[in-house]
């Protein structure tokens, strides 16, 4: 057998165990003790505080390389193909990028994507037996409102830091709520960085992401200073293992009821954020029209930020792709997980301190 056969049969073997790797099941047990609890941590402390070091996105280059790559060969293979007058050279180009995009995918399964299989929420902690009633909604929105009333003039008068991996009581906070729902080390914070993405981010409305190959963090130019400590700690979140959205808002959330007035600021407004749009009209009214100026000021310009940069067109046909890729890595609410965070609050079982009530990972569900 030639090189060349050689060379189609490594590559038909990786693209073979990249789609074994998607479709057979583990079981969530072994993945939460062995990767997410286990071997990631320890990956996740070793990366990011490599890609800390530089304020430019490791991804940007990824990207760049990946598509110039990509497109390089493409021209050489389309040229090719015209010379020689047949489709041969293409046919070779797509079996080298799906080659290529196999093994990208086996790396992100690797470094970071099989935490999309771990343990859920739901057998990690305590929750109640009943479901959340209409007014538990519009209770815990009033909650929020009271919260954010409070703590505005404080949260206004400590401020925001602009480099939150490197706020130290910020970091604590996350660091507890990790330590709430799960034994594993704690989590290595990263940088909110600037990104080629971020016209991209402010178009269709995304407030950042976490790089799943330089475990990373990348996030929207425009956020406003009482955004941005929530934002972190969701992404934190990410690069702690908890993949799934509403989970890592779960997470920050708590983070943010563990810090100073600032943050519980961040949190509480983005928990009136969320419900809000969970509510009816008149109720989505009734809660706005109970905000204090300071706060009413602050949401008013969340929404100017959002209104004034995205794209309609596009934020749908991304958040569309997104909710495909969700489902892909067995999320079944799609990008509708985003909203299961109220759910996640109202139902949890807490003790003194929003502490939540552990099950224990190898307990039953009752």
């Amino acid at each position: 057998m030639g090189p060349m056969h050689w060379r189609r049969a490594y590559g038909s073997g990786l693209v073979a165990i990249a789609v074994a790797a998607a479709l057979i099941p583990l079981p969530a047990l072994f993945v939460e003790r062995w990767f997410s609890a286990g071997l990631y941590p320890r990956l996740q402390s070793a990366i990011t505080p490599f890609t800390n070091a530089v304020p430019f996105a490791w991804f940007d280059v990824i990207l760049v390389v990946s598509i110039g790559g990509a497109l390089t060969l493409f021209v050489k293979a389309a040229r090719r193909s015209l010379r020689q007058r047949n489709w041969r050279p293409l046919f070779e180009w797509s079996w080298v990028v799906a080659v290529a995009t196999a093994a990208g995918y086996l790396v992100f399964l690797a470094v970071w994507g099989l935490n999309y299989r771990r343990l859920p929420m739901e057998q990690r902690i305590v929750f109640k037996a009943a479901a959340p009633l209409p007014g538990d909604l519009k209770q815990l929105g009033m909650d929020a409102i009271a919260r954010v009333n409070a703590l505005h003039a404080r949260a206004h008068v400590i401020g925001w830091s602009s480099e939150e991996w490197r706020n130290a009581g910020l970091v604590d906070a996350f660091r507890a709520a990790q330590a709430s729902l799960v034994d594993a080390p704690p989590v290595a914070p990263g940088r909110l960085k600037a990104t080629i993405l971020g016209p991209y981010f402010r178009w269709t409305g995304i407030d950042g992401m976490v790089d799943p190959f330089a475990l990373e963090v990348l996030a929207n130019p425009d956020l406003l200073p009482w955004e941005r400590p929530f934002v972190a700690a969701h992404e934190w979140a990410h690069l702690a293992g908890f993949a799934d959205e509403s989970e890592a808002s779960f997470v920050a959330w708590l983070a943010m009821l563990r810090g100073d007035e600032a943050a519980q600021y961040s949190g509480w407004l983005y928990v009136y954020w969320q419900v809000s749009g969970d509510l009816g009209p008149a109720d989505r009214q009734l809660l706005a029209g109970a905000l204090e100026t300071g706060p009413r000021r602050d949401v008013s310009a969340i929404v100017e930020r959002l209104r004034r940069g995205q794209l309609p067109a596009l934020r749908t046909a991304s958040w569309a792709v997104y909710d495909q890729y969700l489902r892909a890595n067995r999320v079944e609410e799609g990008i509708r997980s985003y909203g299961e965070v109220v759910t996640l609050i109202l139902r949890a079982r807490f003790a003194d301190g929003f502490r939540p009530v552990r099950r224990g990972v190898s307990a039953p569900l009752r």
